[in-house]
């Protein structure tokens, strides 16, 4: 690597043209990245939303949900399968192995599902992956003016609002919700339908016959060759209502009248050539006779003959007309009925930018709306630019306190600044990295900068304090820099290599852990790797001509007659101890002379560090201290929607009471759409999203929603919040339990439940529904089939009398819109036995009561399956501050709980999620453990020496451990990140230190002198590195602004305090360390 110094030194015009060159391609970096909340991350998830209208809960299960289950399973790499079948809406959850191509998942998925037989017609499944970049960035509501109404603000927002929004640069779409569907109405007149014969299926098979548009082939006409087109859709209400009804009754009818008509001439015809024949022969009795007897039977022909009927069209028994289908939802925004829209980005899109060029189109928008308005109810970019102002005002004080550090050990003001000009070059390069690699600027990257504002200037640290003693040595300016460089570019190399290399196995940890702190992992390298650079290129330039020529010592041999190795074997011997060795000398040498006893005091701290890791309270991942609110209100079973619209407009005038609040968006009940799996679907469930004040935490706002309403919701009803939008880990504790037996189902959830509230829990929801009474009609098939009707063709009546059957779909403009039949409306059970479903031989009406049996039964209102058996979930708010306490605590008392036989319970949620991110960590700290000493056996070439540094490591968790201690924070995901970077850190003083004694040594020097002299030497750069990176780090140990300190905080406190015990360990205990073993190395040799 000292080559690299040299020719940057030789080449110094060419060092300083490209040092500007990457600081404008650091500018631009910074400019151009993209700005988000959390990384582009994709998890192996598969969701499948079909929404099923006026179908029960088995119904879907059987119908949509199982067939599904089916086709997921036959993917590659599944690992779980997940369904719950509600009441007109069927979801499934696939969760894939980490790695698998998620896109190509998604469209074999979408392929077996479309390509099912068996699905209902009104059956939509919509299918998303689990991508970050799919959930809103932004959440907005439209309300329209005094003259505006719901349907004509939708086509305004339509025509208007969306295609300006989706032109925004960045933006992948813009979606309403909220919006009423509108469907075509067919309401057959009983009697006109009766007399034509219609039925319900007969208006389906008339709406497949028309509106079909088919290709015809190809005809010539001249020389051009045209395509030919069969058909054309029906575009209107009117083009419906004039279909011809060419069914059985009609054709028959017609048919019957044309047969008469045609015996009518034929009798006629008869009659004249019999009028004829008596007229040619007048003295014919017998043909006189014949003509008048056909005569008389044409007259009587004539006398009964019937028009030949006209076709009649659909509306002639039927008006036909476009309706809103009945609400299912509303939404409102704060207090005002609203239209929700939500905006998604691309995955490389700019959130911040989006916002920005949003709330510059706001007023513009606002006026196609005559009179509406556009409220924003959650907007990623604000918290965003907070947390970049937050860590950059972190990273600024850190960077000043690391130069401060910087002066007061080198006392030069000149010294001071090449050494802080490693910091901005270091991070723009490691901008350029990112931008590079395709990363972008959230809050994982971010922390990721400011953590390493105390380490990138380490290397240059080391070096520039080695060529200030190069100089006060007489050594010209030239061979200062080179000679300084040289001494130590080997050790900062290793220990920037270790500390990169730290990282490594954090690549192979799978989870939402894994993909969460990859970024932070490589944007620490990137900043590692490029402030090695900047220490061996352009601070040796920089040095170089800043330093100036110092005055050479009388003594001081020439620098061009004199070798680098003879510089270093005089220097011990020319440089007297300064006073900040004098007070570490004597501390050194009683250390060297008590081995023994410095190496018991060391085990005994050892022992108290392992003894006080057991008082550490646990915690996954800290609250990302965002403004934003998710509740959901979820009523008991069987609650219609006017109730549960009553009880969250008492949420709303809460939250309309509280100056907090900036805006909420409430809706209620389903639109049966993809949020639907997430929030729930029916009439019992309704949702909210609330932002608040910036400084107000929306983690303490959601408690007190949820603790001002627990003692006023009826009973059997929850209200839950959780902080911020959909994140890329959850927060709840989970017990899942599964039986083939319902009732060992029931029982054994119940059991759960009470038992998740022994623990504390707050927000405790059972999701096995309670069954809900439902009308079960059943079909006598011998009966229905002696009047000619099928099982088929009675659900369609059944439909039809109460919500109306879907028979098929018209496309008007755009919109894909059903169409559905109302016909004999029944609205009670009594109603729906009398509803007419055919007729007998006779004429009479055959009744619904008579061809099957009409009885209300007991049905789950949800059926949830895992890996096609049921299963009921239990989950519940951590309200300790102890994770693992918590998780201890519900394994003893899952383990003593007593379940039927063939009945699982297992623990999932956080606390699965935290065991499973500390096992995969803990053996990522054992692997870069090992990476550490298999980067230092390369250099210095001995399996010992390596050992000796290692001792660094459990030292640190000395002070980590106190450190936690101290200021109460618990030990969670990225407290593990901080002991995982500690590791490659600690090694860094010792690899310095034994890297110099070893040279020493090589030199000649006797063994302890080597090691007191050494030690000596590297005092000096080993306590401004770790000085340095320690009070860069105190401003977001304390979370000074608060931005991202659920990352930077426990990372920071673990850093810094591994940092004051090992620092101080290593200066005296490694020497020790070294000082024995190679004393038995010298033993073992002579012997």
């Amino acid at each position: 690597m000292s080559r690299l110094t040299v020719f940057s030194v030789r080449n110094r015009a060419l060092i300083a043209l490209a040092t500007v060159f990457g600081i404008l391609a650091g500018l631009w970096s910074a400019s151009a990245l993209p700005r988000e909340l959390f990384p582009s991350l994709q998890f192996p998830v598969l969701v499948v939303a079909t929404p099923v209208s006026g179908s029960s809960s088995s119904v879907v299960e059987e119908q949509v949900t199982r067939p599904i289950e089916t086709a997921a399973q036959g993917l590659n790499s599944v690992v779980e399968v997940q369904s719950t079948s509600t009441d007109g809406f069927s979801s499934v959850v696939i969760e894939l192995d980490y790695g698998t191509d998620l896109g190509a998942a998604q469209t074999d998925l979408q392929r077996a599902v479309l390509s099912l037989p068996q699905l209902p017609d009104t059956a939509n499944p919509q299918i998303i992956a689990g991508n970050l970049d799919d959930f809103p960035i932004i959440q907005m509501s439209a309300s329209g003016g005094e003259d505006v109404n719901g349907e004509e603000l939708v086509d305004r927002l339509e025509r208007f609002v969306l295609p300006e929004i989706e032109d925004l640069e960045g933006v992948r779409s813009a979606t309403l919700s909220g919006v009423a569907d509108r469907v075509v109405t067919v309401e057959l007149d009983e009697e006109a339908a009766q007399e034509a014969g219609v039925s319900v299926s007969e208006v389906g098979q008339v709406l497949q016959a028309n509106g079909v548009v088919l290709p015809g082939g190809q005809v010539l006409h001249g020389e051009t060759e045209l395509p030919v087109q069969v058909g054309s859709r029906l575009t209107s209400v009117e083009a419906i209502a004039e279909l011809p009804l060419l069914t059985q009754t009609t054709i028959g009818a017609r048919t019957a009248a044309q047969q008469q008509q045609a015996a009518i001439g034929e009798t006629e015809q008869a009659a004249q050539e019999a009028g004829e024949a008596a007229a040619a022969d007048p003295t014919n009795p017998e043909l006189a006779g014949q003509a008048a007897a056909a005569q008389a039977a044409a007259e009587q022909a004539a006398a009964g003959a019937v028009e030949v009927p006209e076709i009649p069209t659909l509306g002639d028994v039927a008006e036909v007309s476009l309706q809103e289908r009945p609400a299912t939802a509303y939404t409102r925004t704060n207090g005002v009925a609203s239209v929700g829209l939500a905006i998604t980005k691309t995955p490389d899109g700019n959130a911040v930018e989006v916002s920005h060029a949003l709330e510059e189109a706001l007023p513009e928008l606002e006026q196609s709306l005559d009179g509406g308005e556009l409220v924003t109810i959650f907007d990623q970019a604000p918290f965003i630019e907070n947390s970049i102002e937050d860590l950059a005002t972190e990273g600024l004080l850190g960077l000043g306190f690391a130069v401060l550090v910087v002066l007061v050990f080198l006392l030069s003001v000149r010294l001071t600044l090449v050494t802080a000009l490693s910091i901005p070059l270091s991070l723009l390069v490691t901008l350029i990295g990112l931008t590079a690699l395709g990363y972008s600027l959230n809050i994982l990257t971010l922390g990721a900068l400011t953590i390493a504002v105390g380490r990138v200037v380490d290397d240059s640290i080391v070096v520039i304090e080695n060529i200030k003693r190069h100089t006060t040595l007489g050594e010209d300016r030239r061979d200062a820099v080179l000679n300084g460089t040289r001494e130590v570019a080997g050790a900062i190399t290793s220990a920037t290599v270790a500390t990169v290399a730290v990282f490594l196995p954090l690549g192979f940890v799978g989870g939402a852990v894994g993909e969460l702190f990859r970024p932070f992992a490589v944007t620490v390298s990137l900043a590692m790797l490029a402030s090695l650079l900047v220490a061996l290129t352009i601070i040796p330039v920089v040095g170089y001509w800043l330093l100036g020529t110092a005055r050479r010592a009388e003594h001081a041999p020439e620098a061009a007659d004199t070798k680098p190795e003879e510089h270093a074997e005089a220097r011990p011997a020319e440089d007297a101890p300064d006073r900040l060795q004098r007070a570490y000398l004597p501390a050194l040498r009683v250390a060297l002379g008590r081995p023994w006893v410095t190496l018991a005091l060391a085990a005994a701290l050892l022992a108290g560090t392992v003894l006080s890791a057991g008082l550490l309270r646990t915690d996954f991942i800290g609250d990302t201290g965002e403004n934003t609110v998710q509740a959901t209100l979820q009523m008991p079973v069987g609650t219609t929607l006017e109730e549960t619209d009553e009880q969250a407009r008492e949420v709303e005038d809460w939250l309309t009471e509280r100056a907090e609040v900036q805006s909420y968006q409430a809706t209620v009940g389903s639109t049966g759409g993809i949020e639907a799996v997430f929030t729930g679907a029916g009439s019992g469930t309704a949702a909210f999203a609330v932002t608040v004040d910036e400084e107000v935490s929306g983690l303490t706002f959601g408690q007190s929603l949820t603790s001002h309403f627990e003692p006023l919701l009826p009973e059997g009803a929850t209200l839950t919040a959780s902080a911020g939008q959909a994140g890329p880990v959850g927060s709840s504790l989970s017990i899942r339990v599964q039986a083939q037996d319902p009732e060992d189902l029931q029982e054994t959830a119940e059991a759960v439940t009470q038992l998740m509230r022994d623990v504390g829990a707050a927000d405790v929801v059972n999701d096995l529904a309670e069954t809900v009474p439902t009308l079960q009609v059943q079909v006598d098939r011998a009966a229905a089939a002696e009047v000619g009707v099928a099982e088929a063709q009675l659900g369609q009546v059944v439909q039809a009398a109460t919500d109306g059957a879907t028979v098929g779909e018209v496309e008007f403009g755009t919109q894909q819109l059903d169409v559905v039949v109302l016909h004999n409306s029944a609205s009670d059970v009594q109603a729906l036995e009398e509803v007419e479903v055919a007729r007998d031989t006779d004429g009479e009406a055959v009744l619904l009561g008579e061809v099957a049996e009409l009885a209300i039964v007991e049905e789950a209102a949800s059926i949830t399956r895992v890996d096609g058996l049921r299963a009921a979930t239990v989950t519940g708010t951590s309200t300790g501050d102890d994770l693992s306490a918590v998780t201890s605590d519900l394994e003893e008392r899952v383990e003593a709980l007593e379940v039927p036989e063939g009945v699982q319970v297992e623990i999932g949620g956080v606390s699965a999620d935290q065991q499973e991110a500390f096992s995969a960590l803990g053996l990522a700290l054992l692997a870069a453990v090992a990476i550490v000493y298999l980067v230092m056996v390369a250099t210095f070439n001995s399996l010992l020496q390596p050992l000796i540094l290692l001792v660094s490591v459990p030292f640190a968790a000395t002070g980590s451990i106190g450190a936690l201690l101290v200021t109460r924070q618990a030990l969670d995901v990225t407290a593990l990140i901080g002991f995982l970077m500690l590791i490659g850190i600690v090694v860094t003083n010792a690899i310095v230190l034994i890297d110099l004694v070893n040279q020493y040594r090589a030199q000649g020097m006797d063994r302890t002198t080597a090691v007191i002299e050494g030690a000596r030497h590297r005092l000096r750069p080993i306590l401004m590195t770790a000085f340095a990176t320690i009070l860069a780090l105190v401003p977001m140990a304390i979370a000074l602004t608060g931005g991202s300190a659920f990352i930077s905080q426990p990372l920071a406190i673990v850093v810094i305090g591994g940092l004051l015990s090992s620092t101080l360990l290593t200066l005296i205990l490694v020497p020790v360390l070294y000082e024995l073993v190679e004393r038995g190395v010298t033993r073992f040799s002579r012997s």
